[in-house]
């Protein structure tokens, strides 16, 4: 099993590791990046952790950093469509599928 990022959710990485490269350093940025890693790697084993919500949707806080990871399950991995800040719009890329 794997994992996909939906092309918004490349995005939304790029500009969060972006933020901490610029205002935190790039030690903060690059544990942003293990901090997803490890919880793209969790909700593979355990596909149906975090909270429901609508569409077959599933949201996954990150432990460290204010994000979440909304993600759909398929037949083979996750689909990962949001990593969201929780500072932003509740409905921020809810259009994404």
């Amino acid at each position: 099993m794997t994992y996909t990022l939906h092309p918004g959710a490349e995005q939304d990485i790029a500009s969060a590791r972006n933020f901490y490269g610029e205002h935190a350093g790039p030690v903060v940025a690059g544990s942003f990046l293990e901090e997803f890693e490890r919880v793209a790697n969790l909700l593979l084993k355990h596909p149906a952790l975090g909270a429901p919500m609508a569409k077959g949707r599933i949201s996954f806080p990150l432990k460290v950093f204010p994000y979440s990871v909304v993600y759909r399950n398929l037949t083979d991995g996750i689909l990962i469509l949001i990593v969201r800040h929780l500072h932003r719009k509740p409905g921020f890329a809810d259009s994404r599928r």
